[in-house]
């Protein structure tokens, strides 16, 4: 699960450990938003071959449009905190995970999340109803609606599911969904912003049903944008999906990240090393952790194993820091950042992924 947003208030280091993906190294200290988001060309260049789809034409126009929007961005104001609502009840038939109510930040259990037949079962309906979730809450981004409303929507789908948000409460976080615009990397918190025609927002939602955890997350459009910016988004989610192909019983996790970084390397775009992706189950985090970098870490992956992988991409090469609520986490120099993410399940031969409709 990839974004969550901020809490009441400064939280400590540790809280940033959720739904975005758990940070390998303590946030840094909190500064004032950054700049606005900056389309601009990849610096490297593109090889045309045979195997890709790109021609000279198409990235003759792709090269246009991002010069173009490079002046563009100039003009849209740098990402800002808005109102933040007070959190929304859930009734108290719907079953809540441990951590509400809890002040402190679980623990990592460092136990991998291996399913029977009846787990597996449990595991896919959460998972479909958080995609279920997402669609529906990406069919809402239009220019002028609030992240709040977002949530409001989304809070409301999933507790008629007889569901309960997973973020919520999480750690104090106070709302239902992480909501994600522009230059934010991950964990947004909704809030009184209006989204303008242009931007770029991830959300990202995780239910839990029946005692199982699903999530899943995606980045969308607002409106209208450039070639510079679908583009971007593109090469986003194609780096997901190369990190779920080399997946199956007895890889090593080190072949996601390597897939995902090679990948992102060759479009010209930087992976975020800060967040990763987590076991997930009937914990909502769990090892093993997911880098979307390149990397060296042992250990296998087994069948009937469920995890996230979430990588984040940037358009430049950017340190990340964190404002004063602890959670919003977003690009140093004001480039824009995407997401994808879903949830899989290991299979011998391969990986199903629990959160595509």
């Amino acid at each position: 699960m990839a974004g969550l947003g901020a809490g009441m208030g400064t939280r400590p280091s540790a809280a940033l450990q959720v739904l975005a993906g758990r940070p390998l190294a303590a946030p840094a200290a909190p500064l004032l938003p950054a700049r606005s988001g900056k389309m601009i060309a990849p610096k490297r260049c593109f090889i045309v071959s045979s195997r890709l789809a790109w021609v000279e034409d198409e990235l003759k126009e792709i090269r246009k449009s991002q010069e173009q929007s490079s002046v563009k961005s100039k003009k849209r104001p740098p990402l800002r905190r808005g109102k933040v609502s007070p959190q929304l009840p859930v009734p108290e038939h719907i079953p809540r995970p441990s951590y509400v109510g809890s002040k402190g930040l679980p623990e990592l259990c460092n136990v991998r999340q291996i399913h029977d037949a009846q787990g597996i079962a449990g595991m896919r309906a959460a998972c479909k109803l958080a995609a279920r979730a997402l669609n529906f809450a990406g069919t809402l981004v239009k220019p002028s609606i609030t992240t709040n409303e977002i949530n409001v929507a989304v809070h409301n789908m999933i507790i008629e599911a007889g569901a309960y948000p997973s973020p919520l409460g999480y750690c104090g976080f106070p709302k239902s969904v992480c909501t994600s615009v522009n230059e934010c990397v991950c964990h947004g918190i909704p809030d009184s912003t209006q989204l303008q025609n242009g931007d770029i927002i991830n959300i990202d939602v995780n239910v839990f049903l029946n005692g199982y955890h699903g999530g899943t997350s995606r980045t969308f459009v607002c409106g209208h944008v450039d070639e510079s910016i679908k583009h971007f988004m593109k090469a986003a989610e194609e780096c997901l999906d190369k990190g779920i192909s080399v997946c199956r019983d007895g890889v090593n996790y080190r072949k996601i990240g390597k897939k995902i970084s090679k990948l992102a390397y060759f479009y010209g775009y930087y992976v975020v090393e800060r967040f990763v992706g987590h076991g997930i189950g009937t914990m909502y985090h769990s090892e093993p952790l997911i880098l979307h970098h390149a990397n060296e870490n042992s250990g296998r992956m087994v069948e009937g194993q469920t995890f996230t992988i979430e990588p984040i991409l940037t358009m430049e090469k950017t340190e990340c820091v964190t404002w004063e609520d602890g959670w919003t986490t977003v690009t140093a120099d004001g480039s824009w950042a995407a997401q994808f993410e879903h949830t899989i399940l290991v299979t011998r031969t391969g990986a199903e992924i629990l959160t595509k409709v």
